[in-house]
């Protein structure tokens, strides 16, 4: 069967100390599609505007992620979330990627914030409502529009296993993704030091036999895309030396690593 088209993106989380223009202009270079980018609630809609002038400038989709809405006064977190949701809601983003809720919020608390999104994908993410496999089982049994972004490196990490005995969980999860970042875990981290490192093949292949089975599905979908952020991150993911803190690899060619293995597996 036919692949589904498959588009690449950049995370900026771990290159904000370059300038938009500068940061663009690399990742076009690298062949990324596009860039995946976390706004925070504060930014100041001429930065949105900007951003979204570069980007068109060199021909780059853009994803919006949200993740800094994190107090625990509940009607206050509703507020907030609601609020961002507005702020990013004029753009035509390619799509909206949220790590939702708070772990230790009741079930009900979490649905409606789910509830609240429409039409977004909501990472799987220590913290938040999808901490855990088994417990985000129970959201899409209830919910049944919610899509997920799967990162099954933080359920790794959380469950302390590659989820062998929670193979209806993650069968579930697959059925639901629409958009994966691609960053390998392992049972006592979300990111290994360095995944092109042969002592971590065994964790790459857990992860490339889930996100080959989404690969899958998408190719019995007429016009599907499937969008894909290779999202190894800086430090604290990224380890450091100690005392030197230098990190122990490069997360630019990591996720450059990730984006070409996938591109090659997939094509």
């Amino acid at each position: 069967m036919k692949s589904p088209a498959i588009q690449f993106f950049c995370p900026r989380w771990g290159s904000q100390d370059l300038g938009w223009n500068i940061f663009l202009a690399k990742v076009r270079a690298a062949g990324y599609d596009g860039v995946e980018w976390a706004i925070t609630g504060d930014a100041p809609e001429s930065q949105l505007n900007e951003v979204w002038k570069l980007a068109q400038h060199y021909g780059l989709s853009l994803i919006a992620q949200h993740y800094d809405t994190r107090t625990t006064d509940y009607a206050l977190h509703y507020d907030t979330y609601a609020a961002w949701l507005e702020k990013v809601k004029p753009y035509p983003w390619l799509k909206i990627n949220s790590q939702t809720g708070l772990d230790h919020f009741s079930f009900e608390q979490n649905a409606a914030l789910i509830r609240l999104t429409g039409n977004v994908v909501h990472e799987t993410h220590r913290g938040k409502f999808s901490f855990a496999a088994h417990i985000t089982r129970a959201y899409l049994e209830a919910i049944p529009e919610l899509r997920l972004t799967l990162d099954a490196s933080h359920w790794v990490n959380v469950a302390e296993s590659f989820l062998a005995d929670q193979e209806a969980a993650m069968t579930l999860a697959i059925s639901r993704t629409e958009h994966i970042h691609a960053r390998v875990g392992y049972t006592q981290g979300p990111q290994v030091p360095d995944q092109r490192a042969p002592e971590w093949q065994f964790a790459v292949d857990h992860h490339l036999a889930w996100w080959d089975k989404v690969i899958e599905r998408k190719r019995q979908e007429a016009g599907a895309v499937m969008t894909i952020t290779t999202e190894f991150g800086p430090y604290p993911y990224l380890v450091e030396l100690p005392y030197s803190r230098q990190p122990v690899s490069d997360q630019w060619e990591m996720n450059l690593y990730m984006m070409n293995l996938l591109k090659q597996r997939y094509a």
